[in-house]
């Protein structure tokens, strides 16, 4: 069975990952962590930007393992046209249809299964968010802490 490592201790990045990545694999090759294959060293992250620092990693710890592998840095890099003023907002995770949400008072933000996991929060705790300021129509926040 062929590995391709995904470069991180992170449980949430992993699970994260995988989800995107089994259905794009075949049946012979299997994700392993950092964790899986005992690796405890850290990559020196000196890249000027966050590719950069992905890259680093992915190389360092594909070179020390023998294995192909695969890093990101600073979690999913989306695009933004201009800058956004943000607030923060407390609300109460929820689940349903196959996913996690923060109500708050009466509107739902949905959030990543990677944060859920990150933060250890359970359906019902309190939740600290980042949402736009000035969109009403923003359908997904950050997850700043849980309560």
């Amino acid at each position: 069975m062929q590995k391709l490592l995904i470069a991180t201790h992170n449980p949430a990045k992993v699970i994260e990952l995988s989800k995107y990545l089994l259905p794009l694999l075949d049946q012979e090759t299997k994700l392993v962590s950092l964790t899986d294959i005992g690796l405890e060293e850290e990559a020196k992250e000196t890249g000027e930007t966050i590719r950069d620092n992905a890259i680093i990693k992915a190389q360092y710890y594909g070179d020390i393992s023998g294995l192909p592998s695969l890093a990101d840095d600073g979690g999913f890099i989306y695009k933004q046209i201009n800058p956004v003023a943000r607030k923060q907002v407390i609300g109460t995770l929820v689940q349903h249809d196959g996913a996690y949400y923060v109500e708050v008072s009466g509107r739902e933000y949905r959030i990543l299964l990677a944060s859920v996991t990150y933060f250890r929060i359970n359906i019902g705790d309190q939740v600290t968010i980042i949402v736009p300021e000035e969109n009403s129509d923003a359908t997904w926040a950050a997850v700043e802490a849980a309560l």
